[in-house]
């Protein structure tokens, strides 16, 4: 069961964008009175996601639809396979289709995306992660879509984990500065969250292995013979992840160097959305 805080919210935002002042096609030529029932299919292969999205769209376009939910989020769908039957008032069926399809279209693409990547990886150690390269305010529905497809979550958002990025360590003075900031402002504040840090080069590196206070160390733009040499001076004291520049076609020669993660943005914000239809 998909549990997303304001969902509603979310969806009734997209509701108002889409129906504005009123649904003038369908309000225009489609009797109050007309029943109907539709079908939502699969136009091609893929990993599905949001079904319970969609079906809360026709719930709050029409508390009467008659929705049946015939495969589940995670399944794998082939082009053909029906998704769902919705019944009931002709007029909010047309009036949610949309922005249903919308929601369900785009995370069964990322689901999709990530499951394929995660092949990619299959029986190795590392695993692959999101980023926060999200659409505003559907983030966390995308991240639950990565997690159909069988990807791991990273951070959720700023407030769940510090991350010293190239642009603090500048800000702070260096590397040294700032990791010491960081350890100071969670004991300051009584707070218990995990750093980590990105090093751009084997030299960046050492100084963190010098200094310690760390939980991950980002491996960010290293090339895969680099990506190794680091991954073995670490030599498991601190967690690992690789980031940057890293596509299908590298991805498991990066998983060979026993790197703990890796991390795509692309898993949410490069992919093609999954082919899905109502048919009435």
């Amino acid at each position: 069961m998909i549990s997303i805080p304001n969902l509603d919210e979310l969806i009734n935002m997209a509701l108002r964008e889409d129906v504005g002042d009123g649904d003038h096609s369908t309000l225009s030529c489609i009797p109050q009175e007309a029943q109907g029932r539709a079908r939502m299919m699969a136009k091609q292969d893929g990993v599905l996601c949001g079904v319970e999205v969609g079906e809360r769209v026709f719930h709050l376009v029409d508390p009467d639809l008659k929705v049946t939910i015939l495969m589940h989020d995670g399944d794998e769908v082939r082009k053909g396979d029906m998704v769902m039957t919705v019944e009931g008032h002709s007029g909010s069926i047309l009036t949610a289709e949309r922005t249903a399809l919308n929601f369900m279209q785009r995370l069964s693409g990322i689901a999709t995306e990530t499951r394929r990547m995660t092949r990619l990886i299959e029986g190795m150690h590392t695993r692959l992660l999101d980023t926060r390269k999200t659409t505003p305010n559907m983030r966390l529905l995308e991240k639950y879509a990565v997690a159909c497809g069988g990807g791991t979550n990273h951070r959720i958002g700023l407030y769940d984990m510090i991350m010293l990025k190239d642009n603090h360590i500048d800000f702070a003075g260096g590397i040294e500065a700032a990791i010491d900031r960081a350890n100071g402002y969670l004991h300051d504040r009584g707070k218990s969250l995990k750093i980590e840090i990105e090093v751009r080069n084997l030299d960046e590196l050492d100084r963190v292995l010098r200094h310690g206070g760390v939980d991950r160390i980002m491996l960010d733009n290293f090339d895969v013979d680099t990506l190794r040499e680091a991954v073995r001076r670490i030599d498991h004291r601190f967690e690992t992840e690789a980031s940057g520049g890293i596509t299908e076609v590298t991805l498991r020669q990066y998983a060979e160097t026993g790197v703990d993660f890796i991390s795509m943005g692309a898993l949410t914000h490069h992919i093609k959305s999954l082919d899905l239809s109502l048919i009435v």
